[in-house]
This record gives C-alpha cells, sequence and structure tokens, in this order.
C-alpha cells in the first residue's frame, strides 16, 4: 500500500500528518491488512517555504518515506497524478489524500477493508457539511448540482480522497488530459466501486490553498473539462432571445401601422444592453473551450520531477515520465 500526498507549502502541517501517518501504517501492519512494504510518498509540488527541508529531515527517520520534488508548482491534481506515476510502481493500492489531515485517516482501515472485498475504487465522502460556513455549504451543493445537471458524474462530496487498486490507477494513467479534473475522471474508469464516510476535521496548522477565486477557477474547468452542455444552453439561450427580438419587431410595426409610436429609448438601450452581455457570455464560454483545446493540442507535460529522495522500499524504480 502506498499513501500519496500532495503538498503545497505544508511546512507548518506536514510533520505532525506524517506522524499520524504513520502510526496508522504501523496498526494496519500489525492487523495484516497491509505489508511491511507500505509506505508514504509526499509530492512537493514546488513549495515556496520548507515544506522539501521537512520531506528530507523525516526522511532520515522514517525509511519508509518517499519524496519527490517538482520542479515547479504545477498544481494540486498534476501532483496527485506525479504521485500516482511514482507509487504505483511499489504498490498493489494507492491511497490519496491532502497533507493537512482534514480527510480522516481513520477511516483507511475501511477503505482497505472495502477493497479486499473487491472494490477497485473505494471513495472516501463527506457525510456532513456542518461545520463549513453558510456561503461555503450552499455554494458546494449549488456546484454539485449544476454538475449533474449539465451530465459530468461525480461523486457528491468527495474530493480526492480515495483507494484506486493499480488497476485502475494504470487505467487513469492512460487518460490523455492536459485539462486535469480527477473528481470526474476516476468515476469515467468504471470498474468496481465502494465508499467510505467520515467527518472532515479542521486543518491542524498552515492555512488553506484554495480561496475563492481559486476555487471557481477549479470548477469551472472542471465543468467544461467534461462537458459540452454549456455551449448547448447558449444556443437555447440564442434562440430564446431571437424569438423574443421576432416578437417585439411584430409589436413595434402593428404599433406603427396604427399610429402609436413614442421615442422607444429606453428599450433601445435594454436591447443593447441585454443582447450584449448575452454575446460577451457566449463568447467567454466558446473561449474557454477553444483555450483547453489549445493546451490539449500542445502536450506539454502536467509534471516534472526535479529531485527524489532515496527510497528503501524493494524493486523502487525511479523512472523518468
Amino acid at each position: 500500500m502506498g499513501l500519496v500526498l500532495p503538498a503545497y507549502n505544508e511546512q507548518e502541517v506536514l510533520q505532525i500528518t506524517l506522524s499520524k501517518l504513520k502510526q496508522i501504517k504501523l496498526d494496519l501492519v500489525s492487523e495484516d491488512l497491509i505489508s511491511h512494504d507500505s509506505f508514504i510518498l509526499v509530492v512537493d509540488d514546488g513549495s515556496e517555504d520548507g515544506t522539501w527541508q521537512v520531506i528530507q529531515d523525516q526522511k532520515l527517520i522514517n525509511s519508509d518515506l518517499i519524496g519527490v520534488k517538482l520542479s515547479r508548482n504545477f498544481g494540486h491534481q498534476s501532483a496527485l497524478l506525479a504521485g500516482m506515476f511514482e507509487g504505483i510502481k511499489l504498490a498493489d493500492i494507492l491511497i490519496t489524500l491532502d497533507a493537512d489531515l482534514q480527510d480522516n485517516p481513520n477511516v483507511i482501515r475501511e477503505m482497505i477493508v472495502k477493497y479486499n472485498e473487491g472494490s477497485e475504487i473505494v471513495y472516501g465522502v463527506r457525510s456532513s457539511r456542518a461545520d463549513d460556513t453558510w456561503f461555503k455549504r450552499n455554494s458546494a451543493l449549488a456546484f454539485y448540482k449544476m454538475c449533474t445537471f449539465l451530465g459530468v458524474d461525480m461523486i457528491p462530496n468527495h474530493a480526492d480522497f480515495r483507494l484506486m487498486s493499480q488497476t485502475a490507477v494504470k487505467a487513469l494513467l492512460k487518460l490523455p488530459e492536459r485539462n486535469v479534473f480527477l473528481r470526474a475522471m476516476v468515476p469515467l474508469l468504471g470498474f468496481q466501486t465502494d465508499k467510505v464516510f467520515y467527518e472532515r476535521g479542521k486543518r491542524q496548522a498552515g492555512t488553506s490553498k484554495y480561496p475563492l477565486k481559486k476555487m471557481l477557477s477549479f470548477a469551472i474547468d472542471g465543468i467544461t473539462s467534461f462537458s459540452v452542455q454549456p455551449i448547448r444552453l447558449l444556443f437555447g439561450l440564442g434562440m430564446f432571445v431571437t424569438s423574443v427580438a421576432g416578437i417585439e419587431i411584430m409589436y413595434t410595426i402593428f404599433e406603427k401601422m396604427i399610429g402609436n409610436t413614442e421615442a422607444g429609448w429606453s428599450s433601445l438601450m435594454i436591447s443593447i444592453w441585454l443582447l450584449g452581455g448575452i454575446n460577451l457570455v457566449a463568447i467567454s464560454v466558446i473561449g474557454i473551450y477553444i483555450g483547453k483545446i489549445f493546451t490539449e493540442v500542445k502536450h506539454r507535460p502536467l509534471f516534472e520531477i526535479e529531485t527524489k529522495t532515496e527510497s528503501s522500499i524493494n524493486n523502487y524504480q525511479p523512472d523518468k515520465l
């Protein structure tokens, strides 16, 4: 088993996290649920603080720790892929979770039990959002409803805390996308799946790496990467506005014929602003899709590994991407 953690500027919490995961790993080994060769793999996603130094220091006292340092900040999703790319060389199963310990690692045991029962993918799902602010709770609910409406297959209240078998990980790594949104990519794989539910805890230290602006950008990227429904909706909106304009034209002609005409400045300005706004929205949505095509056709690498810590795990092969 391998635990894969992406880390960006997590020097304040990383030592606490590794200590907690180390104990969980020892408990699972004592129950014969995982092998002694199980490991923890931390991907430093171009951190600007002392995250990599913490990884190196912890490596001195934890032989089962593997550190992977990316050449720059590639983003959370790419860092996860980098960790899976390296981790699957050693493990039959990988469990991905964030380094801030908000994903409750105590349910890892339940994930492994469900894997042993035949599930290739086990999702960690939040059982409640009671601790979230009103805005965050309702915006998340609106996001999942919008994704369902637009045809994006996702697991509600699931982020990137999941167990994946070697078969599932290899199938995921075959996907050629450069616009990575793992929450929707993993369900595309199929395979037998299951869920475990947990209460999301508070961050142990440090600050969130997903402010509102970044969360909105992440949501837009996810929706537009997996659905063309927004373009269809724009077409429908365009047809509706055209129909309204046709009715207004007939009404204007009728009023002209009976001699009941007025200046009409207000209606003219409203029409101009309405149509101008719709045009801008339509052009922006189409532009997002064109931008994604631009990114995909260039086939730039999703990540570049700068260096790694030496591993004491058997059969470790530090191949290049």
